[in-house]
C-alpha cells in the first residue's frame, strides 16, 4: 500500500475527535458563519471576502472540479479574496456548525442525521455526484458479496466516519449489525486484502480501483443499487448562510460549476490536478487517479437530471428517493427540511449558458 493511505488513516483519526468537540458544542453553535464569510454576501461581485470549503476526503481527483476553480481563478472571478480548501476525512457537519467552514461536500445521510437528530440547521444546497458511489467491496476469490443476503454473517471493516451510514444501508435492507460482524478499519484495504474482513466499506471510484488496480478481481454491491439511494458529496451550509448571504452562494455555485464544467471536458488534466498538484504529498498513483477521474465525471457527476437542469442539480424524484430510503433506515426528516436547491435554481435562471456543460 501508498503511503498516502498511511497518511489518510492518521487524518481520518484525528479529524474523528474534532468532529465529536463540534457537535458536542451544536446547540450553542447555532449555526454560526465563520468570521470571513459574515463580511460576504453584500450582493455585489467584488468585496465577497473569504472563505472556507471543507472538503470530505483528501485532496484526490474527487475535488478536481473545485481545484480547476482555483487553478483558472473562478473563485476570485466571482468575488472572493480567497478560498481555502480543507481536507478530510470529514462529513462537513461539524465544521458548518462551529462556524470553521462556509461551505461543506459531505452526503446526504450524514447532513440528514444531523438535521433530524440535533436539529442542525443545515441545507443541502447541490450535489456533485447524481447518485452516491458507497459500495461493499469484496475480493471474488473471498467474501464475493454480490447480494444483500452475501453480507450474512461476513466480517465487514467499516471505518468510525462510516458506521452511521452502513447502519442505514443495513436497516434500508431489513438487517441489522447483528446480522454480521462489523470490524473497525482504516481506509486502507489491506485489511480486505489480507484476508482479515470479507467486505470493506469503500468508493466505487477510489478504493475499489484502487485494489482491483493491483491484481485483484473484486466484487461490489453499491449503496444506491440496493436500497439507498441517495445523493454525495454533496454541497452543504447553513441557513443562515442561505438567509443571509443569498449571492455569496450563487458566487460560490457559479465558480463551482464553471470548474466541474472544466473537468467533464478534461479527465486528464483532472487527475494531474490531483496527483501533482493539490495532491503532490500524498502519492497519489496517476493510474488509479486517471481511472477514478473517468469513473466519477462519467457515471456520476452528470445524468439526464444534469442534461436538462445542469451541474449540481438534485430533482425532486431524486429528493424524494433520497427521503424515502432515509426513513427507512430511521432517520426522519423531510426534502424542504434536507434541501434547498432554490438559489442554484436562481443562478442557473440568471445564468442558462452554464447549464450547456457539455457544449
Amino acid at each position: 500500500m501508498s503511503r498516502f493511505t498511511t497518511r489518510r488513516a492518521r487524518v481520518a483519526t484525528s479529524l474523528a475527535a474534532v468532529a465529536l468537540s463540534a457537535l458536542a458544542l451544536s446547540a450553542c453553535a447555532g449555526g454560526s458563519t465563520s468570521e470571513s464569510t459574515e463580511s460576504a454576501g453584500s450582493g455585489d461581485s467584488a468585496g465577497m471576502g473569504d472563505i472556507t470549503v471543507q472538503l470530505s476526503w483528501i485532496k484526490n481527483e474527487e475535488f478536481c472540479g473545485e481545484f480547476f476553480a482555483d487553478t483558472a481563478g473562478y473563485y476570485t472571478d466571482e468575488g472572493f479574496d480567497s478560498v481555502e480548501l480543507v481536507p478530510g476525512p470529514s462529513t462537513g457537519v461539524a465544521e458548518l456548525i462551529s462556524g470553521t467552514a462556509d461551505f461543506a461536500t459531505g452526503d446526504a445521510v450524514s447532513t440528514a442525521a444531523a438535521v433530524s437528530s440535533e436539529g442542525a440547521p443545515l441545507k443541502i444546497i447541490g450535489t456533485t455526484y447524481q447518485k452516491n458511489p458507497f459500495t461493499v467491496l469484496s475480493l471474488a476469490d473471498g467474501g464475493n458479496i454480490a447480494t444483500v443476503e452475501d453480507l450474512k454473517g461476513k466480517k465487514i471493516g467499516v471505518q468510525d466516519s462510516n458506521t452511521a451510514l452502513f447502519n442505514a444501508f443495513l436497516a434500508a435492507n431489513g438487517m441489522s449489525a447483528s446480522d454480521l460482524t462489523i470490524v473497525p478499519v482504516q481506509y486502507d484495504p489491506a485489511p480486505l486484502i489480507n484476508g482479515e474482513v470479507d467486505g470493506f466499506i469503500a468508493y466505487l471510484t477510489n478504493e475499489a480501483i484502487i485494489v482491483e488496480n493491483e491484481g485483484h478481481e473484486v466484487t461490489n454491491l453499491p449503496f444506491a443499487d440496493n436500497g439507498l439511494p441517495f445523493p454525495a458529496e454533496t454541497i452543504a451550509t447553513t441557513d443562515e448562510m442561505i438567509a443571509n448571504n443569498p449571492e455569496a452562494v450563487k458566487a460560490f455555485m457559479k465558480a463551482e460549476i464553471m470548474g466541474w464544467t472544466d473537468a467533464i471536458a478534461d479527465p486528464a488534466e483532472c487527475a494531474r490536478l490531483a496527483y501533482e498538484d493539490y495532491g503532490s504529498d500524498l502519492d497519489l498513483d496517476p493510474t488509479n487517479s486517471e481511472a477514478g477521474a473517468v469513473a466519477q465525471l462519467e457515471d456520476l457527476v452528470v445524468s439526464d437530471e444534469t442534461v436538462e437542469n445542469g451541474i449540481f442539480s438534485i430533482s425532486d424524484e431524486l429528493k424524494e428517493a433520497t427521503i424515502k430510503s432515509l426513513s427507512e433506515a430511521g432517520i426522519e426528516v423531510t426534502a424542504d427540511q434536507l434541501f434547498d436547491t432554490s438559489l442554484l435554481e436562481e443562478l442557473y435562471e440568471e445564468n442558462p449558458d452554464l447549464v450547456a456543460y457539455a457544449g
